[in-house]
This record gives C-alpha cells, structure tokens and sequence, in this order.
C-alpha cells in the first residue's frame, strides 16, 4: 500500500515600505508542495510559482494551501503546468486539496492557476475559504478539463468535488459546490455541461465598491463575454454577487478558448477595478 502523502504550504506575503514592493516574508513548506522564489512584478508585486514535486495529486494525498496576504500586498500566484488529478486505487482514499486564504486591508490576490486534468479512476475533494478585509481585491479562478482527452479519455474520473467559500468583511459572498461522478449522473445533462466539456469560474472581487458600480462593470464584461461567445463552441456568462464582487462562467468545447478568454476577462477587470494593465505571469518549469 502506497504511504499517504501529507503536503503543505504557508505563505505570508507583506508590502515593505522600505524597498517600495510586496516581498515573500513567511514560506513553510512540506513536500510534495514547493514555491522556490517569488518574483518583483513590474507593478510591484510579489509572484509564486506552486510547485508539485509528484507531479500531480495522488490518490489520497491530504495537501494544504495557506496564504496569507497582508495590508497594502499585492501577490500573484499560478501554476508551473495543469494539475494532473492521477487514478486512485481501490484501497487508496480520496485525494484532498484544501485552501485557505486571507487578503489584509488594501491586499490584492491574483490566483491563475492552469487547468485541473482528472484522470481516469481519479476521485479528488477540494475546498477553499477565501477571506477578505476592507478594500481588499480578489481575482481567483479555476478551469476543470474532461480528462486527458489525447487519451480518449473523457469524463471517465469517478468523482470531483469542489466548494468554496468567500467572506468579505464577515459577509458571506460566495457558496458554491460541485460535486461530479459522471458515471453516477451523465454530464451531457442540460442542467450541467450540456455537451460542452470544459467549464471555468472566475471571481472577481474589490470589498468596498458600491453596487452602481459593479452593475457597471457587469455590464462592460457582459459585452466581452457576447463577444467571445460562438455558439455550440463556448458561452460565456456574467453575473453580480450580492456585494463586492461578480462571477465570470464559462462552458467550451475547448479548453484554449476558455484560457484565451479569461485572460481577456481579467484584462478588462483589472483596469475597471483598479486602472491597471493585467500582466501575465512569467512561467517557470
């Protein structure tokens, strides 16, 4: 039997006044999870790459993300490839990934992560608890693929979970779930991908912008995302939370357009949040 893996990350990003940026102040790391350095932005933030030393999520393995994102910090986080979600075994539990964040007065997050790939047989529970102070801004999504469809492998995974919550100056914002097992529930379903086979969610918060504003904004990304919109390839959706923030949703027949997309949904965002340019982050390997 395989030993269970247990792997965790804390990161504390604080901005130093001093040498005018974001800097890496708290790094604590268990493997198989791994930032090697952070990186000056041009805007003066901090960017991490997340690192697995395994290459993917075992079946499972009990892994933890903690960032904390201190007043005034502006941290950028992504990926160095796709998440491969690998097969669990019959004897092997599910594999957990739990996260848990909290922007300070004035912080920024960026979270760009590649996409998540579950394998065939794999079966993956993720959570995510997002906190944010006043005046604090978010930019947070996820893209979910069908499988490794090179393979021919699509919707075969045995299950996938995902919730998350946001709290914004002790108001719940955001209480999603997802749980998949297209075995058990066909996800051709109208209610659910509808013969499309990525789908993407991407949250855009800044707590303190009144609601004539984010209605504003909702309708400039709306705009863009009837732009982006080819019918029976990819719709695009936007929607208002109930306070300090809104919700981009899409579902594709491919996952570059989803990518190529959400780049132009943050683009547009982030000069409507904060009169600023979106820079891709850098990749490492």
């Amino acid at each position: 039997m395989a030993e269970l893996v247990k792997g965790s990350l804390q990161l504390g990003f604080e901005y130093d006044a001093k040498l005018g940026h974001t800097v890496l102040k708290t790094c604590q790391q268990q493997p198989p999870l791994r930032v090697v350095r952070s990186f000056e932005t041009a805007a003066g933030g901090a960017l991490v790459h997340l690192h697995n030393l395994s290459g993917g999520v075992l079946g499972g393995d009990k892994l933890a993300l903690d960032v904390q994102v201190g007043p005034g910090a502006y941290a950028q986080l992504t990926s160095t490839g796709a998440t491969r979600l690998y097969r669990s075994r019959p004897h092997e539990g599910v594999a957990v990934q739990t996260n848990r964040v909290v922007v300070a007065e004035n912080g920024l997050l960026e979270y760009l992560p590649d996409p998540l790939i579950p394998f065939a047989g794999s079966r993956y529970r993720q959570g995510t608890k997002i906190e944010l102070a006043a005046d604090a801004g978010l930019f947070w999504w996820e893209t979910v693929t069908p499988g490794r469809e090179a393979k021919g492998e699509l919707f075969e995974y045995a299950s996938l979970q995902l919730s998350l919550d946001i709290v914004g100056v002790g108001k719940p914002l955001v209480s999603e779930r997802v749980r998949l097992e297209p075995a058990v529930r066909g996800l051709d379903s109208s209610i659910r991908l509808g013969g499309y086979r990525y789908f993407a969610t991407f949250y855009v918060c800044k707590v303190g912008w009144q609601s004539g504003q984010w209605r504003t904004l909702e309708n400039q990304l709306g705009e863009l995302g009837q732009q982006l919109s080819k019918a029976g390839e990819i719709v695009w959706g936007v929607s208002t939370l109930t306070a300090h923030g809104l919700v981009i949703r899409a579902v594709s027949q491919t996952g570059r357009a989803i990518s190529a997309g959400l780049i132009e949904f943050w683009k547009t965002a982030k000069y409507g949040l904060y009169g600023q340019a979106a820079v891709i982050p850098r990749k490492v390997y």
